[in-house]
């Protein structure tokens, strides 16, 4: 592997706000050499998720954040270059956790083998990866919708959204899908078969939303947070639940005193009055439940009742311009960097 190299993308300063281009440092390094009982991993696919935002902070989270100079992380579909594990051998593909780079060495902890004739490898980082059970585990463990109910998701167009109100169909729930601009909502409507599409952007979108929940809301599936809760909160019925699994409108503001009146109080009592559950959640909360996701995913989506849609780029230069337009909202269905 001495005449190759591996083209890494590192973190070259914390963004102040939203992230620039000059935040990410593209370099070029030596392959590395597995060792025994490792193997060398060569990157197919990278996912790029809004999670990955709180990484580039040292704002407190569930997790640590990257260090200055260090790969960015990220999950990653790759191949088995060379082996030196009995567990693995060349040409295997597997869902790993190599980060922003082309090649990385692994002890294989952690992989999960993948078969390309089963789906397409690259679904291991959406429909049938961590999204899809994000969407999953936070709807059925935390909202648990009953046939009849209304649930609300923001971001439905996106890679946890979209699963989200599908899985709500399935269960018999009216699903309202909150996304932006017509042509996502259109998608959602009538490819995904939500029973209503809302565009936050226009500017009666509260009123729109009133309008499409006459009997309130049951269920709300938090991905964005901003004026998208603003106008859902106060349509929450009695019971509502609240899983809160991103807020993404939030993310580029790194913490600090917020501007404007103390809402908190006002806030507080309506979570008591109306009996409100809101739970924030991190999927990893939910992985005993990984086995049971892979096979209902995997049936819904052959019966047809489980669609998606993927935003691929070339390259591993384009990531850190896909990922800030993914912070924007400028991609459409799960976000994905196509590597090798």
């Amino acid at each position: 592997m001495t005449d190759l190299k591996n083209t890494r993308i590192t973190l070259a300063r914390r963004p102040q706000g939203a992230p620039v281009a000059e935040d990410f440092h593209i370099e070029q390094a030596p392959v590395p050499e597995p060792s025994k009982g490792e193997l060398l991993l060569k990157t197919r696919f990278l996912s790029l998720d809004p999670y990955m935002r709180g990484r580039m902070s040292t704002a407190k989270s569930y997790a640590k954040p990257v260090e200055i100079g260090d790969v960015m992380e990220g999950g990653t579909v790759a191949e088995v270059v060379t082996s030196h594990n009995p567990d693995f051998r060349a040409g295997d593909i597997v869902l790993s956790h190599s980060g922003w780079q082309a090649y990385a060495v692994s002890d294989g902890k952690g992989l999960r083998k993948l078969d390309p004739d089963a789906a397409p490898v690259s679904t291991a980082l959406g429909v049938l990866g961590m999204p899809g059970f994000t969407a999953y585990a936070g709807l059925l463990t935390i909202g648990q919708p009953k046939p009849g109910e209304t649930v609300v998701v923001a971001a439905a167009s996106g890679a946890v959204g979209s699963v989200v109100g599908q899985i709500a169909r399935i269960k018999g729930a009216r699903a309202v899908g909150i996304a932006g601009g017509p042509e996502k909502c259109a998608f959602i409507r009538d490819e995904l078969g939500f029973d209503v599409a809302l565009d936050h952007r226009a500017p009666d979108f509260a009123e729109q939303l009133k309008a499409a929940c006459p009997d309130g809301i049951d269920v709300y599936f938090e991905n964005v947070g901003g004026h998208v809760f603003e106008a859902v909160f106060p349509l929450l019925n009695t019971y509502a639940r609240v899983p809160v699994c991103g807020l993404i409108a939030h993310y580029n503001q790194d913490g600090g005193a917020s501007s404007g009146p103390d809402r908190l109080p006002g806030f507080m009592r309506e979570v008591l009055t109306r009996s409100l559950q809101i739970r924030g959640f991190i999927q990893l909360e939910f992985s005993d439940q990984k086995d049971a996701f892979l096979k209902e995913a995997a049936g819904w989506i052959a019966d047809g009742r489980l669609r998606y849609r993927e935003d691929v780029v070339d390259g591993l230069e384009a990531a850190p311009q896909a990922f800030i337009g993914l912070l924007e909202g400028r991609n459409f269905g799960k976000l994905v960097v196509k590597v090798a």
